[in-house]
């Protein structure tokens, strides 16, 4: 979600970038230290460690129902996550976005506004399930739909999460930014300072109530999160803009995330944002490649469509086991992009059984460019005598060489799971 306050962020971001200097990244390295000690003293050093372990996998109800969603909404996607089958192919976080807020008491307790009526019951709705319930706020005094902000309310807002049984937090940027420009208008280097601070007082919180609560940072990618977002608890943090259910997103998005690889792991990894696949005018090809590549970069697997209109390709692409169980691979290994003709770019994924995961996609606009090129399976990690399996067209290719024909359309995805 973005507002002006992001937009402005972005801005500033750019700027911010574009100034970066020996003194700034030493400063920056000092403060992850500091707040990385202070984490070590107040809790146990294991308190997060076997929190998504691998990508998360669940469904957020931004997408498709922005700020309308109830709690009759987010039930109703709880019942079709298990009778799609969803829940057993691991998507197992219902997550509410923004909106859910109400306003806070005397006490300065927060209590869900008319759409929610019952959070407590809901989440153990949720949980009878065998799902998990997550929730949304932001470290500003305002979410970014002018709900209610947890600034100031750090701890009590964690409590109450514990209370009602909530398992995941997406915190948002949004509403900080006007706090970080009020307090350090000249000063980017204060600004980024505040912001991890803010997003370190929810960490230590949520430890604090001893519930396990996966944390998700939404902050847009600003100023290399990927560097310092575990030093501030987060199993995952944004690495861009929102995703729009369009192909040009979907493709400026995945290139994006080139290099991010080696910030990502168990426990703590890159979000280039929710599936829109089942979204807008995504083709059957543009689903299958979206689905692909987000699961090539290690990426949370959070659905955002709306499940009542679920069509059999859909859930078939979103549930297709060989491509979720690459997701999911307890390696934890991002791809990397090892290739690119043209159009057409390889990415490889090293697997915990010894394969690779090898995806070539074609990221062309031209209807008539249909080819494929060398599969360039040595810079790919692929040993000679692996076998290969398509996964898309579920077919075993035994073992195949460089040369292995093969033509991809605009937008088409080869995807393949070599084995020894």
């Amino acid at each position: 979600m973005q507002t002006d306050v992001c937009f402005s962020a972005q801005l500033d971001h750019l700027i911010l970038r574009s100034q970066k200097n020996s003194m700034r990244r030493i400063a920056f390295a000092l403060l992850a230290s500091a707040l990385s000690l202070s984490a070590v003293a107040q809790t146990k050093p294991a308190a997060q460690t076997t929190l998504a372990a691998t990508p998360p996998m669940g469904w957020n109800s931004w997408n498709w129902f922005a700020g309308k969603v109830t709690q009759d909404d987010v039930k109703a996607a709880a019942d079709l996550i298990v009778s799609s089958g969803m829940r057993d192919a691991g998507y197992v976080y219902v997550n509410i976005d923004d909106t859910w807020e109400g306003k806070r008491d005397a006490s300065g307790v927060l209590h869900t506004n008319e759409k929610f009526p019952d959070m407590k019951a809901l989440a153990d709705y949720v949980h009878s399930k065998g799902l998990k319930l997550g929730i949304y706020s932001s470290p500003g005094d305002q979410t970014c739909a002018k709900y209610e902000g947890s600034l100031g309310h750090e701890q009590q807002d964690a409590d109450l999460y514990a209370s009602w049984g909530i398992d995941y937090l997406k915190y948002d940027l949004c509403g900080f930014g006007k706090e970080m420009k009020s307090k350090a208008p000249d000063d980017k280097l204060k600004q980024n300072q505040m912001m991890q601070e803010a997003y370190e007082k929810m960490h230590q919180a949520l430890l604090k109530t001893g519930r396990p609560i996966v944390y998700s940072l939404c902050q847009y990618g600003f100023d290399s999160v990927w560097q310092w977002g575990p030093s501030v608890g987060a199993n995952l943090w944004r690495t861009t803009g929102d995703v729009q259910a369009n192909w040009a997103s979907i493709a400026l998005i995945a290139k994006t995330q080139i290099g991010l690889g080696k910030y990502a792991g168990p426990g703590h990894w890159n979000d280039p944002d929710m599936l829109e696949v089942g979204n807008g005018k995504l083709t059957p090809d543009e689903n299958r490649a979206h689905m692909g590549m987000w699961a090539m970069l290690a990426a949370p697997l959070l659905a955002g469509n709306n499940l009542t209109q679920l069509t059999p390709e859909v859930t078939g692409i979103l549930t297709n086991r060989e491509v979720v169980a690459i997701n999911q691979d307890k390696l934890g290994k991002q791809a990397e992009r090892v290739y690119q003709e043209g159009p057409i770019e390889i990415w490889s994924r090293p697997l915990a059984d010894g394969g690779v995961a090898l995806a070539v996609i074609n990221f062309g606009e031209d209807e008539n460019f249909v080819r494929g090129i060398g599969l360039h399976l040595k810079e790919a990690g692929v040993k000679p005598g692996m076998k290969a399996h398509d996964i898309w067209n579920a077919k075993d290719l035994g073992a195949i060489k460089d040369d292995y024909k093969y033509s991809l359309k605009r937008h088409q995805m080869l995807l393949l799971r070599f084995s020894k």
